[in-house]
């Protein structure tokens, strides 16, 4: 088995997809990238249902050790921890990653998530979604403002997965019509991490993606 098939991505264009792409080039694994096409239903496809039986993206086969891990969160921290890259050695810090890291399950990507919904996939208009979900967002930007007020990074003083979960959802505010000028240490943050080589090489390896599969599925943004 060659380094490239001893892991198996299976993404699509997508901020939880872009996440594992930025963090498998962090790391330097090699890999074997699948694109499934959200648009087409790749996602529900018996085999992929078989990997992953929510039928979302991202998720990743471990074929040297014999797992198959969903849910972006649970494959950076399966990841991260494996390789010790990003991973800070104790365990009240290993805490503090987790906890922001949630934020950005529980918080973050679901209420940008139903945003970008609203304003682009909706069939009909409806203004009372979009201004709760523009004024979450904007208020989720504001505690990721404050943190990054006291600290470099979101987690720790240093680089962690909780960033690259975040910074791939917080990146989109052009996409999703906010105004982030009041948040500038999310500014800073986000200019500091879209610099590394391994990001730019992470987002590129999405980019890939044949135009159909833009990483929008049926439902919300994944």
């Amino acid at each position: 088995m060659s380094n490239a098939d001893a892991m198996t991505l299976y993404t699509a264009d997508t901020p939880n997809g872009q996440k594992i792409s930025i963090f498998l080039k962090e790391a330097g694994i090699a890999y074997r990238q699948v694109n499934l096409d959200l648009s087409r239903g790749d996602q529900h496809r018996p085999d992929y249902l078989a990997i992953n039986p929510n039928g979302k993206i991202p998720a990743v086969v471990d074929h040297e050790a014999g797992l198959t891990i969903f849910e972006s969160g649970a494959i950076l921290t399966y990841l991260s921890s494996k390789t010790g890259c990003l991973w800070p050695g104790r365990q009240r810090e290993q805490s503090t990653v987790q906890q922001w890291l949630h934020f950005q399950i529980g918080s973050i990507g679901p209420m940008l998530g139903q945003l970008w919904w609203f304003l682009h996939r909706a069939e009909t208009a409806n203004d009372e979604a979009i201004a709760r979900y523009r004024k979450e967002a904007l208020r989720l930007y504001g505690v990721v403002n404050r943190r990054l007020g006291e600290s470099a990074f979101l987690a720790l003083p240093e680089y962690t997965i909780a960033d690259i979960a975040a910074f791939s959802w917080l990146r989109t505010f052009g996409e999703l019509e906010l105004d982030v000028s009041a948040f500038p240490h999310v500014a800073r943050w986000l200019t500091v991490i879209e610099a590394r080589p391994a990001v730019i090489e992470g987002l590129a390896a999405n980019r890939v993606l044949s135009p159909a599969a833009d990483g929008q599925s049926s439902e919300t943004r994944e």
